[in-house]
């Protein structure tokens, strides 16, 4: 009887852990989602590991690689707090130890552009990072 106890002990400490990081990859993602829907380049710097290298579409080019500080440059000039078109969801996140992987869909319907971003996280210092990120547009 003990052992059943102390086996569904672990078990229910393995799953509310499992819920804690879940919950904070999906904070990290969420900071770089509201950041880059309301243009706060701050917010979307903090969900990156500063040397993050960020592989996104560029039309006529095969790689185009930015650092999270250029790319939250983006969002420099425009209107804090106001929202610029972009949607953002989390589609999967699958975690293991300390280190995750996510996707996300980005929607710019007046754009008429669908993205799908694909995420690397790493608990770094107890605190999930993403430490890149390769995004593709979708055809029509």
């Amino acid at each position: 009887m003990k052992n059943l106890v102390f086996t569904l002990s672990l078990l229910f400490t393995a799953i509310l852990f499992a819920q804690t990081d879940e919950a904070q990859v999906r904070e990290t993602l969420n900071r770089y989602m509201q950041g880059s829907s309301y243009s706060y380049p701050k917010l979307i710097a903090s969900a990156f590991y500063e040397d993050a290298p960020l592989f996104l579409y560029k039309e006529d080019q095969e790689l185009y690689v930015l650092s999270p500080k250029e790319y939250s440059q983006f969002f420099e000039k425009r209107e804090r707090g106001k929202f610029n078109g972009r949607y953002g969801k989390i589609l999967a996140i699958a975690i293991s130890n300390d280190i995750a992987t996510a996707t996300a869909e980005i929607d710019i319907p007046e754009r008429n552009m669908r993205f799908i971003d694909i995420f690397l996280l790493k608990r770094l210092e107890g605190q999930w990072k993403i430490i890149s990120k390769a995004a593709t547009l979708m055809p029509e």
